[in-house]
């Protein structure tokens, strides 16, 4: 894409394509007074403003939801049951809503049918939106939502979870039939996300009910069972190639240049979790040298610590894989050598001072895994300090385009004497390319029916989908990690000689499906909690899809041997972690007081901001563990599944 929008219809943000003088000739006006409405602009307009999970997600909601399903590491405390708000979620299907509306009251007043296809696409980017907003909060204003303009709808009223669900599966298969229609327009310029091949958006229509149809299994399995075999069997995303998974702008001449590098939002450093860690390099998952950074520890920086004298400070998971030659200097990396050797993580601990002071964890455990201080910084004055991380957080590359990155090195003393920080960056940005639904996730979904419904399912074996979907969600990181650039694909920065780029390499999907921790086998237990982690390790990038999945199959579960959920015995219980995000009582002075209230009220929820949570609920049964939204009655409690 390289044309821009303009926005022009009063009350309602529309985008239009503008491009040189040109393409107005026949218009004979200048190009901004230009306020007609164009199915195909007002597409690519939703897709520029689809997110999934709003700007704040990876600064705020993320260190709960990853937290919640213990996808992350560090100190857990009383802070774990509770939440301080929520970033932009709840209402993001709004961004869409509003050009879905507007397509089809086009279309209606028209009679240009030819545009069915874009007014398909939008209604289906709106019902994903829709999923993610009713996952966290349950019911949401929908149906009457948006129609100010053609309706005169200020205060429209909330459809409860269930009716979303049904009215959304019914819109799909509306969708369906648009999109199967003759002489539909299909401009490709207009569509970033699949060129307007009408047959690949069906395809999405399809796999959305089944990532309803996962949603649904605790209430209704087998409704939910019905549903997953008709969009199996008219055509779901199976295939890599048919990924929605893209970039909406390669170049944004001006205006909002989001759409080109993402939101640019800080992002609150992730800490990878010891036991995701673990799993995950049990198997060497390539995965992880994509989801992860590497630590700040390549082998001139240990060799710095040695000369510096402090060898013996070096991070445990660091010095353990460190081969010294007969003068103790370093000679190579042991274990399972680099990039591997780079990955640490963080331990998951309950309040580890007081841990430490109750002799639960060791002080010297505490000392260097939650309160490093100076141990891993060399200091040569007061102006010539480095210092280096010990762990390996979530990669900020995947998800901002213009993040810069600094690799971490050694100073240097000059001939001169003075000191040389070697410093090295990389601040190249790249146009931003996200996995939304693809291929991994949809075989995953089907290896998952397949298990709970007697081991096959769509004309396939549990076995085979696995395998689809571990190699397709292998592939597809690896995809993204091409595309984002992120530090080290495709390059050591020519500083450590032991470097090694963490690039997919031939063969390494066959042997970590070889693995233990991951070839299917075992009961029928045993291989749904192996389906259901590597869902897990899938939606490393979308943390709601991750949080839901660990909700509404009870994994990671206590006392596993691959990934065990942590039980804070006599601290915290399982029923205290939250399962929603909080809500507020609308003030008196709210428009939509009533409606919200009443809504609330159906739902079942009758406790409103910090009295939701907090130390107080630690005895378990917090309201926003019992308090559920609709599709999460039914589910397991945390850490604890049913089959």
């Amino acid at each position: 894409m390289k044309k821009i929008f303009s926005v022009f219809l009063a009350g309602v943000a529309f985008l239009s394509l503008v491009s040189c003088a040109d393409d107005y000739k026949e218009l004979n006006q200048n190009p901004s007074n230009v306020t007609a409405t164009k199915p195909e602009g007002l597409l690519t307009a939703a897709i520029n403003e689809f997110q999934p999970c709003g700007y704040l997600v990876w600064y705020n909601n993320v260190t709960y939801l990853t937290k919640w399903s213990q996808m992350a590491g560090g100190a857990y405390d009383d802070s774990y049951t509770s939440m301080g708000g929520c970033g932009d979620q709840g209402s993001q299907y709004i961004a869409t809503l509003k050009y879905r509306n507007r397509i089809k009251n086009h279309i209606e007043t028209t009679g240009e049918t030819k545009y069915n296809g874009y007014l398909a696409a939008t209604n289906l980017l709106t019902i994903y939106l829709g999923i993610f907003d009713t996952d966290v909060y349950g019911s949401i204003p929908y149906t009457e939502a948006c129609h100010y303009d053609d309706l005169g709808i200020v205060t429209p009223n909330y459809d409860n979870m269930e009716t979303l669900y049904n009215t959304w599966l019914a819109e799909i298969d509306e969708c369906l039939t648009l999109l199967s229609g003759n002489d539909l327009d299909a401009n490709p310029k207009q569509d970033p996300a699949y060129g307007a091949d009408w047959s690949k958006w069906a395809k999405l229509a399809n796999s959305l009910k089944l990532k309803i149809a996962v949603r649904l299994y605790n209430n209704d399995p087998q409704k939910a069972t019905q549903l997953a075999q008709a969009a199996v069997a008219a055509g779901v995303i199976t295939d890599t190639k048919d990924d929605f998974l893209f970039c909406k702008a390669t170049t944004v001449s001006t205006g909002n240049s989001d759409y080109q590098y993402g939101t640019g939002n800080g992002i609150t450093s992730v800490v990878a979790s010891d036991k995701v860690l673990n799993f995950m390099l049990g198997s060497k998952d390539p995965r992880v040298r994509f989801i992860y950074t590497k630590n700040g520890f390549n082998s001139r920086v240990v060799q710095s610590f040695i000369d510096n004298g402090k060898y013996e400070d070096l991070p445990t998971p660091v010095k353990e894989n460190v081969i010294l030659d007969e003068n103790g200097n370093f000679k190579a990396w042991g274990g399972m050598g680099e990039p591997w050797v780079r990955y640490t993580a963080q331990p998951i601990v309950y309040s580890p001072e007081y841990s430490s002071e109750q002799g639960i964890i060791s002080k010297e455990y505490y000392e260097e895994y939650f309160k490093p201080g100076l141990r891993y910084q060399i200091k040569m004055s007061d102006d010539n300090v480095k210092s280096y991380s010990p762990f390996s957080y979530y990669t900020t590359e995947m998800r901002k385009g213009r993040d810069g990155y600094t690799i971490p090195t050694a100073m240097e003393v000059k001939d001169d004497g003075t000191i040389d920080m070697h410093v090295i960056q990389d601040n190249d940005p790249h146009a931003l390319w996200t996995m939304y639904l693809s291929a991994g996730e949809v075989n995953l979904y089907l290896a998952e029916f397949a298990l709970l419904n007697g081991g096959s399912f769509g004309g396939k074996t549990a076995e085979a989908w696995y395998e689809a979907g571990v190699r397709a969600s292998v592939e597809e990181f690896n995809t993204l990690a091409s595309k984002n650039q992120i530090p080290y694909y495709g390059t050591t920065y020519n500083y450590d000689p032991f470097e090694k780029k963490i690039d997919l390499e031939e063969g390494e999907i066959d042997a970590m499906l070889a693995t233990d921790n991951v070839k299917l086998t075992g009961t029928t237990a045993e291989k749904l909690e192996k389906v259901y982690l590597q869902l897990l390790m899938h939606f490393s990038e979308q943390p709601d899809d991750q949080f839901v999945t660990a909700r509404r199959s009870g994994y990671p579960k206590v006392g596993s041997t691959l990934l065990p959920f942590v039980e804070f015995t006599g601290h915290i219980a399982l029923s205290a972690i939250p399962r929603r995000f909080v809500i507020s009582d609308p003030l008196d002075t709210d428009l939509m007081r009533d409606i919200k209230r009443a809504a609330y009220a159906e739902q079942g929820f009758k406790t409103f901001g910090q009295n939701s949570m907090g130390a107080e609920f630690n005895s378990g049964n917090a309201p926003l563990n019992v308090e559920r939204v609709w599709a999460d009655k039914n589910a397991p409690q945390w850490g604890t599944p049913k089959n």
